[in-house]
């Protein structure tokens, strides 16, 4: 009997869909784990800073801990580059499995990090390799569970299936938050900025060995499997990039505003409302907290709104809400003197946001054939983070110490708005096929 005689039964629809759902569930997963490993760093700074640098002023100790923050995004150009090309090349399973290993071995670093009065500065230096390690971890994360959660999503439904990285990105800051506030409440001032930061660092570890075992068990998806046979030496290569380098330019442009954004609303805002508007740290934590889980919610429905309309209506009322809000919204945070209204103000903000996170995966893993996809949304959008998103926090307390902080509030709305002219010139994308079965469907 020759081999062509030989077929394999297509899988049930029960098959497929049970299939899609626990790609869904351990990609989503092992994201969170990641990003509470990226964000808990930003969540109790405030507790470590005086840790590691010394001095009088608050406010420059803060800067010191976000521009550590912010060089980690510099490696995340050179993870998504690493990673990216791994996962065309050799799967986006194995990308996704390394990355947690990487993320796992910063949490510890950070974990058993030596103080100032311990080491002097080596315990700074013993930061800074940490985050160096978070960065390229985070630069090949997005882009590989973007392109997981993409490609394993049915076509009239990626919008809801890609929706689930930022659910699971804020899920991790959240649970982060979550401990926190646990620690908030059980432990003193002194116990935490003592010893107390470095648990939420441990248990990181420790999540991360979990997810490690939870990813090896993964499907690879059909996309790449499909195209495991063909230009297998250009797979991932930078040369396959320079073909696609329109594409690369819009996940950078389109990135731009919503990544400044993103990071002000998450991670600045607790500090904001702390060092700005003079809200108590625990009161401040909570309101961080209550928006954020909201804003969960919020990306499924958002995600199936683009299958139902297109991408690009959802990404221009973001860019039009954050070019024409940013300055009223944080102007009036800066003032919240209430719990429920600092609220208000912070959902107001992230509803807005809502329309560029929900979808922003889908959309970049859309514009890229599968042979240099994940290297195609990790590379730009890693470098348009670096720049723009990992600095963000640092950018508003450089403004802030120099006394004009309401300049960072433009700076927002001015990156939002080249954004804004990229949602309007390109094309939607919801109906791009992905794989060879998606371009037979539209051929018949």
């Amino acid at each position: 009997m020759s081999s062509s005689a030989v077929t394999l039964a297509p899988p049930s629809p029960g098959d497929e869909r049970r299939r899609r759902r626990l790609a869904l569930i351990g990609g989503s997963l092992g994201n969170l784990v990641e990003w509470y490993d990226w964000f808990v760093y930003a969540s109790f700074a405030i507790y470590f800073a005086d840790s590691f640098f010394p001095g009088d002023n608050p406010t420059t100790q803060l800067m010191n801990t976000a521009g550590i923050f912010a060089v980690g995004f510099l490696m995340r150009p050179v993870g998504g580059w690493i990673l990216g090309r791994a996962a065309d090349r050799h799967g986006r399973k194995s990308a996704l499995t390394l990355t947690v290993t990487m993320m796992s071995v910063a949490a510890l670093l950070i974990a058993v990090a030596p103080t100032y009065g311990q080491a002097g500065y080596f315990g700074a230096v013993v930061l800074l390799l940490a985050r160096l390690l978070q960065g390229m971890s985070i630069g090949g994360e997005y882009a590989a569970s973007a392109t997981y959660l993409t490609e394993a999503s049915a076509q009239g439904r990626r919008g809801l299936g890609s929706s689930f990285q930022y659910v699971s990105m804020t899920c991790g800051q959240l649970l982060g938050l979550g401990i926190l506030i646990t620690m908030q409440h059980t432990l003193t001032k002194e116990q935490l900025g003592s010893w107390g930061w470095r648990i939420p660092f441990a248990l990181g570890a420790v999540f991360a060995l979990v997810v490690f075992w939870l990813r090896r068990r993964l499907q690879e998806t059909d996309a790449f499997k499909e195209g495991g046979a063909h230009d297998e030496g250009a797979r991932g290569s930078l040369k396959a990039l320079w073909e696609h380098r329109r594409q690369a330019g819009l996940v950078m442009a389109l990135t731009l505003g919503g990544t400044v954004a993103y990071y002000t609303y998450t991670t600045y805002l607790t500090k904001y409302l702390v060092g700005s508007a003079g809200m108590a740290k625990n009161t401040a934590t909570l309101v961080s907290f209550t928006a954020l889980a909201l804003f969960a919610v919020l990306q499924p429905f958002a995600g199936m709104l683009s299958d139902r309309i297109g991408r690009r209506p959802l990404l221009i009322t973001f860019a039009v809400g954050c070019t024409v809000g940013t300055y009223p919204i944080m102007t009036a945070l800066g003032s919240a003197s209430s719990y429920w209204q600092a609220l208000g103000l912070s959902l107001l903000a992230l509803v807005i946001v809502t329309g560029y996170t929900s979808i922003n995966a889908a959309v970049k893993a859309e514009l890229f054939p599968t042979r240099v996809r994940a290297l195609g949304v990790a590379l730009p959008y890693a470098i348009a983070n670096a720049l723009f998103g990992g600095t963000a926090e640092y950018v508003a307390l450089w403004f802030k110490n120099g006394g004009h902080e309401k300049a960072f509030f433009w700076y927002v709305s001015g990156c939002a708005l080249v954004s804004l002219v990229t949602y309007l010139l390109m094309p939607d994308t919801r109906n791009a096929a992905l794989s060879r079965a998606e371009e037979e469907a539209a051929r018949r």
